[in-house]
């Protein structure tokens, strides 16, 4: 009889643990594969007619491609700091996470529920360090890394090494989730040949010409806001080392690909070895970029700015569960950056915490657009000089708004019919209204945004009280910027 009532007593215990087992078993494994200053069309599958990039495109094959992906803040440190915490700049106060912070990431999350977490590659965000997660192979960004016999090895092995390190060393009992952030396409900001690809992809695009964007000529950077050319432009500056000559052009551009085109290998055999251990169809796999890129565009270079070609990303997501229909589906509805965590939380049944801006952006995945769905955003952007001017901007599908914070200058864009974006209506009596209905627009959605304003915001982009580590790849954090280095 007691032994029948341990039994009985146990049960319940021992059903929890069968149930537990069970939840295990259908919650997703997440690999979150991040681009660095990848352009959201220097990819096959986006249409643009050089680049090589096989892996991507099965993948967009397989999965829904997000048109309309776009940040919230154009430089990887506060872009990647959104992508953990779901929150715009303004509301974090600068790229950084916090030991009171961090617990409402979606790492945190995730690993409080049971998941197996990684991070390879990257790090920009202060206060993200290998504390947060069971598996660190965290570093800085740098395109040729020294290895552990003294010699060097490109990040993109380094990555694709310590993936496939990841993979074969977790707990086969628990769910996973995996980042990997490439430093890739970014440029070596201080090397004169800027973009340093892999010897395997040095032979593509030799005999190839890249078509050159119908913006990228004297004519529309002379459109642009006259207090933005008069003074020391960080953007232009970077145009000048890298595209102004068609030769230069062509140079870098070609291994910008190079890099685009190597980490598309890498992808391969990433997803390749989910297969080999039959975890594929257990694995949702999501790809974006930090931010976007100019490739000449308005005779410019890098990022930082509202315009389409700075904000708008890359976006794949594989879920293996949708139905063959959804496989190939393009969804032309805006996805933010601060989307990602609360959309992982609900990937994998955990609550969003109340802090998260963003939103869950699963329905969409299944084709489902909820009614109170977005149709504009609120994007704001600072840095501690005026080397890249701050701004504020009303983006929709139709209209584009930017305030520039200094001087004060306004532009007003009507994207249906300017979708390069080279006709300011800000000065036209006859969009006045449009002007004057955008400007009370952007009151609203900043004020839901929330946090210090950010003509207020100091010390961008780390935020106050904030210097890195002098040894940033053993630390896993941001260099010190102080408006000195905008690389990002």
């Amino acid at each position: 009889m007691k032994m029948n009532k341990l039994v009985l007593s146990l049960s319940p215990l021992l059903w929890a643990c069968v149930q537990a087992q069970a939840a295990d078993a259908k919650r997703p494994n997440i690999l979150f594969l991040i681009a660095d200053d990848m352009s959201w069309h220097s990819a096959g599958y986006a249409g643009d007619p050089v680049v090589k990039t096989p892996n991507l495109d099965q993948l967009a094959a397989q999965g829904v491609v997000f048109t309309r992906a776009a940040v919230t803040t154009s430089i990887s440190m506060v872009s990647r700091a959104s992508f953990l915490t779901g929150r715009w700049l303004s509301p974090m106060g600068g790229s950084r996470v916090t030991p009171e912070t961090w617990p409402e990431t979606w790492p945190a999350q995730l690993r409080a529920a049971g998941y197996f977490g990684g991070h390879i590659g990257k790090v920009h965000v202060a206060g993200q360090t290998a504390a947060g997660y069971d598996f660190w192979a965290g570093r800085g960004g740098c395109a040729w890394l020294k290895d552990n016999m003294g010699g060097q090895i490109h990040s993109i092995q380094k990555d694709t090494d310590e993936a496939l390190r990841f993979l074969s060393t977790r707990p086969k009992d628990k769910p996973f989730f995996l980042q990997v952030a490439y430093t890739v396409p970014h440029a070596e900001d201080a090397d004169p040949k800027q973009y340093l690809p892999m010897l395997q992809e040095k032979g593509l695009y030799t005999n190839v010409a890249v078509p050159v964007p119908e913006t990228a000529s004297e004519e529309y950077w002379l459109k642009l806001p006259s207090f933005f050319r008069e003074g020391k432009n960080e953007s232009r500056t970077r145009w000048e080392k890298r595209f102004n000559t068609p030769e230069k052009y062509q140079t870098f551009t070609k291994d910008y690909y190079r890099l685009i085109s190597g980490m598309d290998r890498s992808i391969g055999v990433i997803l390749e070895q989910l297969r080999a251990q039959g975890v594929a169809d257990d694995t949702i796999v999501v790809f974006t970029g930090d931010n976007g890129y100019f490739l000449g565009e308005h005779g410019l270079a890098d990022k930082w700015y509202s315009y389409e070609e700075s904000l708008r990303v890359p976006l794949i997501v594989r879920d293996p569960r949708l139905p063959a229909a959804r496989r190939g589906a393009r969804c032309d509805e805006w996805v933010l950056n601060v989307d990602m965590a609360p959309t992982f939380c609900a990937l994998a049944g955990v609550p969003k915490p109340a802090v998260m801006q963003g939103c869950d952006f699963t329905p969409l995945v299944r084709g489902q657009t909820p009614a109170d769905w977005r149709t504009d955003f609120y994007y704001e952007f600072k840095w501690s000089s005026e080397v890249i001017p701050a701004s504020e901007s009303v983006c929709s599908k139709e209209w584009k708004y930017i305030h520039w914070l200094v001087s004060g200058t306004e532009e007003l864009f009507y994207l249906s019919g300017d979708a390069h974006e080279v006709r300011d209506l800000s000065k036209d009596p006859a969009h006045a209204a449009d002007l004057a209905r955008l400007r009370a627009r952007m009151d609203v959605l900043k004020k839901e945004v929330g946090g210090t304003p950010v003509e207020q915001l100091t010390n961008m982009p780390d935020g106050p009280g904030i210097d890195a580590p002098k040894n940033k790849e053993k630390a896993g954090a941001a260099p010190k910027t102080k408006g000195k280095n905008p690389g990002g």
